[in-house]
């Protein structure tokens, strides 16, 4: 199981550099079909959140690629969303937080899909620092409750509403993703929901692949970037719906 787990570690390290996500969204139904419940799965999930996103945030500001300012607003609310997140949980039966996910993904492939690229950072729209603290705190809350990082509803908002360029959306999503994942560790310690013998394993085994796909997402066109984006959500997609479904 181990080496299982450091493949897919590695694997998931790739997925978040390269699409800015914290890798929730498809390690957690991985987790599924390797046989873990769906709450220890989530718990995995944002443990190797934390890892990744810290260490991909960090290579993307020194590569020029983050840009912070309103991202500390946005992932303050996130840093509260993701929080309470962690204690709703508790409360949500298997079957609700599987379907949820499920809707969650359909709405970011959907979004995704109709966006526009923006090569142009100057398109850019500003918005209010009220707007992306309350934005933050809403996408806070359900991405922690279902095991992901947030960035897959995040990053098609900025990308298709705020018309970002969308590798800075990639890496404003992944920005996002360290203050929602550490609160949810944080909450998660709290209520004893935290797999670490096995979601240490996945977390550092991830880092490597944090660094192939940050430099994957600097080689490839936004076109390109966005088809694959749009391929890993379709991915995500068939295996929750083989696990809900078919298991």
């Amino acid at each position: 199981m181990m080496i299982e787990l450091i493949l897919v570690g590695i694997f998931i390290g790739t997925m978040s550099g390269f699409f800015g996500i914290g890798g929730g969204m498809i390690l957690t139904p991985i987790l599924l079909v390797l046989g873990f419940d769906i709450k220890t799965a989530i718990g995995i999930s944002i443990i190797q959140m934390v890892f990744s996103s810290i260490f991909g945030s960090y290579l993307n500001y020194k590569k020029g690629s983050l840009v912070v300012g309103e991202g500390i607003f946005v992932g303050f609310g996130g840093f509260v969303g993701g929080y309470i997140g962690g204690y709703v949980t508790t409360y949500i039966s298997d079957a609700l937080l599987q379907f949820t996910f499920f809707g969650l993904l359909l709405f970011a492939l959907f979004r995704l899909y109709f966006s526009t690229n923006h090569e142009d950072e100057s398109q850019k729209k500003s918005l209010s620092k009220l707007l992306l603290l309350s934005l933050g705190l809403v996408i806070g809350i359900f991405s922690i409750t279902l095991g992901i990082g947030g960035s897959i509803i995040l990053t098609p908002l900025l990308v298709g509403l705020l018309q970002y360029p969308l590798k800075k959306a990639v890496s404003a999503g992944l920005f996002f993703v360290v203050f929602s994942s550490i609160a949810g560790m944080i909450s998660r310690l709290g209520s004893g929901t935290i797999d670490f013998e096995h979601g240490l394993f996945v977390a550092v085994a991830s880092l490597l692949g944090v660094i192939l796909g940050i430099w994957l997402k600097d080689h490839v066109t936004s076109k390109n970037h966005k088809m694959a984006l749009l391929a890993l959500y379709l991915f995500a997609l068939g295996m929750l719906v083989k696990k809900i479904w078919f298991y």
